[in-house]
């Protein structure tokens, strides 16, 4: 174990979230909110104990899956702290479990909470919460490699480690590259969507918050409504911008490189796109079936589909009102989620595809035993290992989800709110159904779910492995 290179990452992570601390001081100072000036103080600390731990490069930088998943790990989990800082020493949410866990809902892009009343917060800390979407969307070290070159492809360790999806592979042969090409893809599409939130007449202010949530899939909302007061356009737009960062960034390179085939031939992002339409349709009928007029919600039904698929939690009605099956497929969505590589929570589309035709593939080998048939994704051939890190992975997950299930059960909550609850956490969704649907919030339990919860944000946004290895005692060896 490369215990001096985990340091050095952890320190240039620790140096970029001080640095973007400046942000919403310069919005408490925009907004005259004395309150929110200890962002400013929280930066300088925070910046001098990233200077101390990573001002001088370790003498051996090799490093390897080990020491990529033990820093993206441990990175989350100390900038999580950090960022939850000044919520407490400011006391806009004096319980350091509670800011935690909204903290952590902000960089995991969750969008759960527990603030009864969000507009009670000042506006330089709502803008914090809202950034913090941004920031974890895309990857927090993705961002510092930006930044931060590493020699001999060490990189490659530190973006499979925080990067969603079954597997991960360069876009262009040098890593740094294609950090740099990922964030100039998500900035791009951020920078359009204010535009035209700002075309649509929203507010400066609402629409950046808007964009960092919608860019990173969280939902943070800055209304007690979320997004239910703002215009059919805005809401529109939402949508089409929630669906467009659920999308595999791999296909906007190709589309940016004029390679056309080559996007259009990824399997993920048609099913993603079937899958979309058919939970929509699926609503509407039902809504019609049941004798309810389905017209006037078709741009509801869009927008929160779009929203709970792609992990984001932007609500405009409370859809734990809807029909048992419509509410029943925006649970299933929640787990389905959006595509590999893209800024979405849940399992991944990837995931599903991947599991279904491993599943088609044994059916025809039963039915034909000397035939020899391969699972293949994109016309390619999928490795075994692949396929058995995503087998491994449901298994986990399908673990973690239990434990959960059962330590949540002690605050005696309903079985739906608890299981809407667990889903919307660890596939970083955001609201539940019951008693953390729209309107409600996860205030109501006690601080040890609350940690559990955290853990699952932090597990299902690093798609689980990462968190684990911590646990693992041989993960702390020196040579091992």
């Amino acid at each position: 174990m490369n215990y001096a290179i985990i340091m050095f990452i952890i320190g240039c992570a620790v140096r970029v979230e001080a640095l973007f601390m400046l942000l919403p001081f310069a919005v408490a100072l925009i907004y005259k909110e004395p309150i929110g000036f200890v962002f400013l103080p929280c930066a300088v600390l925070f910046y001098t104990i990233g200077w101390v731990l990573s001002h001088r490069k370790p003498k051996h930088t090799l490093f390897y899956s080990r020491e990529g998943f033990v820093s993206v790990s441990l990175s989350w989990l100390i900038l999580s702290f950090f960022g939850a800082v000044p919520f407490v020493i400011s006391k806009t949410i004096p319980s350091p479990v509670d800011a935690m866990f909204e903290v952590v809902s902000g960089f995991t892009t969750t969008g759960a909470s527990i603030l009864p009343d969000v507009e009670l917060l000042p506006k330089s800390y709502l803008f914090w919460r809202s950034f913090s979407h941004w920031l974890g969307g895309m990857g927090i070290l993705v961002f510092v490699l930006v930044l931060l070159p590493f020699s001999g492809g060490q990189s490659i360790h530190l973006i499979r480690a925080e990067s969603t999806g079954p597997q991960i592979g360069k876009l262009v042969p040098r890593m740094q590259r294609t950090a740099k090409y990922l964030y100039t893809m998500y900035f791009a599409l951020s920078i359009i969507q204010l535009i035209f939130l700002l075309g649509a007449k929203m507010p400066l202010f609402d629409a950046l918050c808007d964009v960092f949530g919608t860019a990173g899939t969280g939902g943070f909302g800055i209304k007690s409504d979320s997004m239910a007061g703002y215009s059919n356009a805005i809401q529109n737009i939402t949508t089409v911008f929630m669906l467009l960062f659920g999308i595999n960034f791999n296909f906007y390179f190709y589309v940016c490189t004029r390679r056309f085939r080559a996007a259009f031939a990824i399997e993920e992002v048609r099913w993603y796109f079937i899958i979309y339409i058919l939970a929509c349709v699926g609503i509407w009928l039902n809504m019609f079936f049941v004798g309810m007029d389905p017209s006037p919600d078709v741009h509801h039904i869009a927008f929160q589909v779009s929203s709970v698929m792609t992990s984001t939690g932007y609500a405009t009605v409370d859809f734990d009102k809807w029909p048992e099956f419509a509410r029943l497929v925006m649970v299933g969505i929640m787990f389905t989620g959006a595509c590999a590589g893209s800024t979405g929570g849940g399992i991944k589309v990837a995931r599903f595809v991947l599991f279904f035709k491993q599943f088609f593939v044994k059916m025809s080998s039963l039915l034909h035993p000397r035939s020899v048939k391969v699972v293949k994704m994109d016309g390619q051939r999928v490795d075994d290992e692949v396929l058995q890190t995503t087998n491994a992975f449901f298994f986990i997950y399908t673990v973690i989800f239990a434990a959960s299930m059962f330590i949540l059960a002690w605050d005696n909550m309903d079985f739906t709110t608890n299981f809407t609850a667990v889903a919307a956490t660890l596939n970083n969704i955001g609201p539940g159904l019951a008693g953390v649907g729209p309107t409600s919030n996860f205030g109501a339990y006690s601080d040890l779910s609350k940690i559990v919860m955290i853990f699952d944000m932090l597990a299902g946004r690093l798609e689980i492995f990462p968190m684990l290895v911590l646990l693992v005692p041989a993960t702390w060896r020196r040579n091992g």
